[in-house]
């Protein structure tokens, strides 16, 4: 099978040879890594080295990454989808933010062009589904996952997938910003945990995600500014380095990254109190479902979404400057 991917996409070379049976067995020794960010030590010295550990685990890039217009308001639909399709899944908000990961992390390395916004939600399938292997201890089929304009066929999810895989390097193992929560809570403000800190910190991560390319800031920087943030929206320079100074894994560098990002969160609740409520999507916004997955409590499973009238089936068949569209009936 020729895996010579171009830097770009293209329909022709969007298709997969490999069955998803085969595809999904090659993910199964992964399973045994999921809620791995749930089991922080309890003991502080082990807290610290394994917080520690998990920061050495991070990756991040120097260059800060340009969105094209076009595509910051790609993605933002492109993250809205993923999180309603992990509520529709009933997936932990850990695998939806490793997702968005995998998205950001591609964007940075491929072009897609602006004429083709069905890469998109196609890109969008493949990064969650993968995100899913990694974490999920039941995967849905790739027929299950759905989008609101595009439906695709199992042989072209499959390529996509190993699309990002091979883009990625095969590096798919991921902290993210929860893996800190119970950490920086202890450390900013005592042993203590209400559920409005907590809510307002999964709320202010959840924000960041939909601001910023996740691969400009590291997890453990958004996990920190979230919870400062969520503590107090008014801290100066000075005080926010004061409450940091605990915390020996940073340097200057990461507290001016860790203040940029709370600045980031400030601004992004000045605007949504400047927002009427009606504008804000209640589902994409409810964190109080999500709080018992970081926190090691049962979560309940999310609802469906509406019904979709029009489909689009991407045929492997397809000429490569055309695409095969066909009407589906409900």
């Amino acid at each position: 099978m020729n895996r010579d991917l171009n830097t770009s996409f293209s329909s022709s070379n969007l298709l997969c040879q490999e069955t998803q049976q085969e595809q999904e067995a090659c993910f199964s020794e992964t399973a045994k890594e999921s809620h791995h960010y749930k089991s922080p030590c309890s003991d502080n010295e082990d807290d610290d080295e394994y917080i520690e550990n998990l920061v050495q685990r991070e990756t991040t890039t120097d260059d800060l990454f340009t969105t094209k217009t076009w595509l910051k308001s790609a993605r933002f639909d492109a993250i809205q989808w993923i999180f309603n399709t992990r509520e529709t899944f009933g997936f932990q908000v850990h695998t939806a933010y490793l997702s968005v990961t995998y998205f950001d992390r591609f964007i940075a390395t491929r072009s897609i062009d602006e004429g083709k916004m069905w890469a998109i939600p196609l890109l969008s399938i493949a990064c969650l589904s993968l995100a899913a292997k990694m974490e999920e201890p039941k995967i849905p089929f790739l027929s299950e996952f759905h989008t609101k304009d595009y439906q695709f066929e199992n042989k072209v999810i499959q390529r996509m997938e190993l699309m990002v895989l091979t883009t990625l390097g095969w590096k798919m193992s991921s902290a993210t910003p929860f893996c800190y929560l119970h950490y920086f809570i202890r450390k900013f403000h005592g042993e203590f945990e209400t559920k409005g800190l907590i809510c307002k910190a999964i709320e202010f991560i959840i924000a960041i995600i939909k601001e910023m390319s996740l691969v400009d800031c590291r997890p453990s920087i958004i996990a920190a500014a979230a919870v400062l943030a969520a503590l107090n929206g008014g801290l100066t320079r000075k005080a926010m380095e004061d409450k940091i100074g605990c915390i020996s894994l940073w340097g200057s560098l990461q507290s001016e990254h860790i203040f940029s990002c709370y600045n980031l969160v400030v601004e992004i609740e000045m605007r949504k109190c400047k927002t009427p409520k009606f504008a804000i999507s209640p589902k994409y916004w409810s964190v109080d479902n999500v709080i018992g997955e970081v926190f090691c409590s049962d979560v309940s499973d999310g609802g469906g979404g509406g019904d979709i009238k029009r489909k689009l089936t991407f045929n492997h068949s397809s000429d490569q400057n055309s695409l095969s569209k066909k009407i589906c009936r409900p």
